[in-house]
């Protein structure tokens, strides 16, 4: 790593971060809405965004400063095992086509704001709602700072902040510069200021890997040339392999299929879906979001080409910015920097909007102020949306940023116990609400046991998300064999609760509510709260 200060790097990072700061603050003017104290139009944009919008904004929302710098720093340390990421993208798209434009119109219809909002008005149940609302929070809160994780490790790069030795204030100060600008803007302009900045950070995520899968080669002598030092380094310390291995492909295959299942699970993910202004946007979307699988598995390249290039650092997580700034003109390198850093900005605005829209729609609302007003709800959500990039920051400064990912990966495992009710509850209603909360509740704790039993060098418990599959012997992701649980829970539950003729609560969707578009009327902006007692 580089002594000093990366001074041209460093300016051109600034600009760029300054232009964005500014387009996040005008960005309140961009669509203005017509009533600034609503919750649709702070925590959702309007719902008003069209195809390209859309395509930006959840292509900002799902391809993180953390993909950025994780995915080829896995492939960096454990070769092929970190290709994961690409197969799971590939799969989650044909998969969200069944089911995300069914949520966008009786979410439309109904006036639903966050998942929670859907589980409530179908099941009837505020504890039902409740559970997917706390899982949703909890999953975010660690994704929020892997993102401040990706700002740090540019900055660190840069040599912005000083040593090891320097005063821990002086050190995090950038990092608390970039909250503070963050934190403001979103405040302010609510969705459409990740949305509006989105077009940038897409924008210098492509061109910089454009440039690096053709620039990096040239330099380092071509893929032969790469493949090969990867592959002479994993036989020689016998860590990772170039190419898969049998031992590993049961891990692989449920990490990738586990992951394709809750990607849109998340708060984030939704939040954006929502915030189209027609059904046929979401459709469109899901037929041109895999060019970001295309991108991904450029990016994921890069870990061999740290390789290749000689990069050595401590803390995986630097080895892509370092692999910049030793193979790119100091400027260039400060833009692919900018890529980064904006690419945190984006994701970590959307999830704590999307995390304080649950906190104000399905807690507050539903259990402390019943009768609050469309302004309190949107006064709440934007002081919660700073709560909550608060709470990131501190997990950030005072956990080692290992622990920050591992945790990410435990809100993986968390977040995917909300299928059955969310997807399950999109084509029927047949499940027994008391049954999905059942099997929710067994998902989560044998999900979060399996997890807190894993080790690793670093962490004694919440080491990893891989361990052995009850009855299978393979290793395998723990969240897929815990969603697994939880089904089989939420079948046998659902035979018993019928038998037992258990209330199951008023459905307050109709079957048409699920195929109606933008164009449709008779749109409801509040849940009804006649008979939606937790059960």
């Amino acid at each position: 790593m580089n002594d000093g200060v990366n001074g041209v790097a460093l300016g051109v990072f600034v600009f760029f971060f300054l232009a964005v700061t500014v387009m996040g603050f005008l960005a309140s003017k961009w669509r203005k809405a017509e009533n600034e104290h609503s919750l649709d139009e702070w925590g959702l944009g309007g719902r008003s965004f069209g195809t390209w919008v859309t395509w930006f904004l959840l292509g900002g929302d799902l391809y993180t400063a953390y993909t950025f710098v994780a995915v080829p720093a896995a492939i960096y340390a454990a070769g092929a095992a970190g290709f994961f990421a690409v197969p799971y993208t590939i799969l989650v798209y044909p998969l969200i086509f069944t089911f995300l434009p069914r949520l966008w119109s009786v979410s439309h219809k109904h006036g639903y704001v966050t998942t929670s909002d859907f589980v409530r008005g179908r099941f009837d149940s505020r504890g039902l709602s409740l559970a997917v609302a706390v899982t949703g929070i909890l999953a975010t809160m660690p994704y929020i700072a892997l993102q401040l994780v990706g700002i740090q490790a540019v900055l660190d790069v840069m040599g912005v902040g000083g040593g090891e030795d320097t005063n821990w204030f002086v050190k995090d100060l950038p990092l608390l510069i970039a909250f503070g600008v963050l934190a403001a803007y979103t405040y302010s302009s609510g969705l459409r200021a990740p949305a509006l900045i989105a077009f940038v950070k897409d924008t210098l995520i492509y061109l910089v890997i454009a440039v690096a899968i053709i620039y990096i080669p040239i330099k380092l002598g071509g893929f032969d040339e790469i493949f090969a030092a990867a592959g002479d380094k994993f036989a020689s310390t016998g860590k990772g392999a170039l190419v898969p291995g049998g031992a590993g492909q049961w891990t692989y295959a449920t990490l990738a299929f586990g992951s394709a299942l809750a990607l849109f699970m998340y708060p984030h993910s939704i939040t954006a879906t929502l915030s189209s202004r027609s059904r046929e946007v979401i459709r469109r979307n899901t037929t041109i979001l895999p060019l970001y699988s295309l991108m991904l598995g450029l990016l994921a390249l890069l870990g061999f080409m740290a390789i290749a290039a000689g990069v050595t650092v401590k803390n995986g997580q630097l080895a892509i910015p370092q692999l910049f700034e030793n193979m790119f003109p100091a400027w260039f390198a400060g833009v692919a920097f900018a890529a980064i850093g904006i690419g945190a900005l984006v994701p970590a605005a959307i999830m704590s909007i999307a995390a304080a829209n649950l906190f104000t729609r399905n807690i507050y609302k539903d259990f402390i102020r019943r009768d609050a007003t469309p302004a309190q709800e949107t006064k709440v959500s934007k002081i919660v949306s700073l709560l909550v990039k608060v709470g990131a920051l501190v997990f950030v400064l005072t956990m080692d940023k290992t622990v920050a990912i591992n945790f990410q990966l435990l809100g993986g495992i968390w977040i995917l116990q909300t299928f059955p009710a969310l997807v399950g509850g999109l084509f029927t209603r047949w499940f027994h609400r008391w049954a999905l909360l059942a099997g929710w509740a067994v998902g989560m704790i044998y999900g979060t046991a399996a997890a807190y039993g894993v080790a690793s060098p670093t962490q004694k418990h919440f080491g990893g998300s891989a361990a052995e599959i009850p009855g299978i012997g393979e290793i395998g992701y723990i969240g897929l064999t815990a969603f697994v649980l939880n089904v089989v829970v939420t079948l046998v539950m659902t035979f018993v609760f019928k038998a037992l003729k258990a209330p199951e609560g008023v459905d307050q969707t109709s079957p048409e509510d699920y195929t109606a578009d933008a164009g449709d009327t008779g749109v409801r902006t509040e849940l009804p709260t006649v008979g939606a007692e937790t059960r």
